[in-house]
């Protein structure tokens, strides 16, 4: 599953040939990485680049091709480029997976598998046949080898990505304290006799 470096390539509207398809998928790529939304600020030709160490993967629906605590995963990163996503997690005194979010075009997971070798942190299931552009681990460390500008480019991004994620958890975690103390408080009040 290893990308890349493409060329740019002609193609006519109608052409359903495979490298055609997969031309499409490269440039759906790139432009959805230099969305104003996107995870990392590239031009054009810097989004191609990177999309040129990807591999267009399709993914039919109710596919887990991330499962929560594998250590064996080889680590890589999915765009999703055509259909949707469900990122869910087993968290503690649950035995059934919670939802954390759904992700549709554009969006990307499994960044974290690019940058350490720990099992995967939640599962991440197709709720539709999807279409992603993989980056493999291996083509990342190619990619900041070949191109070091913009691999540093995406290395800071998922950076920032990540500790956006860790202060959204901070504020969770703030507010989840906040709401046990508040009900401590209303525990001991009902329980506690009231002195006269």
């Amino acid at each position: 599953m290893q990308g890349h470096k493409a060329g740019t390539t002609v193609m006519t509207p109608d052409d359903t040939s495979p490298d055609s398809k997969r031309i499409r998928a490269f440039e759906t790529a790139a432009e959805l990485l230099t969305a104003p939304n996107a995870l990392i600020h590239l031009t054009l030709e810097e989004a191609r680049v990177v999309v040129g160490y990807m591999t267009p993967q399709f993914i039919p629906a109710n596919t887990t091709f991330i499962r929560e605590g594998d250590a064996a995963d080889e680590g890589f990163m999915a765009l999703l480029l055509e259909g949707e996503v469900v990122v869910e997690s087993v968290t503690v005194s649950r035995t059934e997976p919670l939802t954390i979010r759904v992700l549709g075009a554009g969006s990307l997971v499994g960044e974290v598998g690019l940058v350490d070798e720990e099992p995967r942190s939640a599962s991440v299931t197709t709720s539709a046949d999807s279409l992603c552009a993989i980056l493999t681990r291996e083509s990342f460390k190619a990619l900041i080898n070949e191109e070091p500008r913009i691999g540093s480019k995406l290395l800071l991004a998922i950076a920032a990505r990540l500790a956006e994620r860790l202060r959204d958890n901070a504020r969770k975690l703030r507010l989840y304290a906040k709401l046990a103390k508040a009900m401590q408080m209303e525990i001991d009040r009902l329980v506690l006799p009231k002195r006269t």
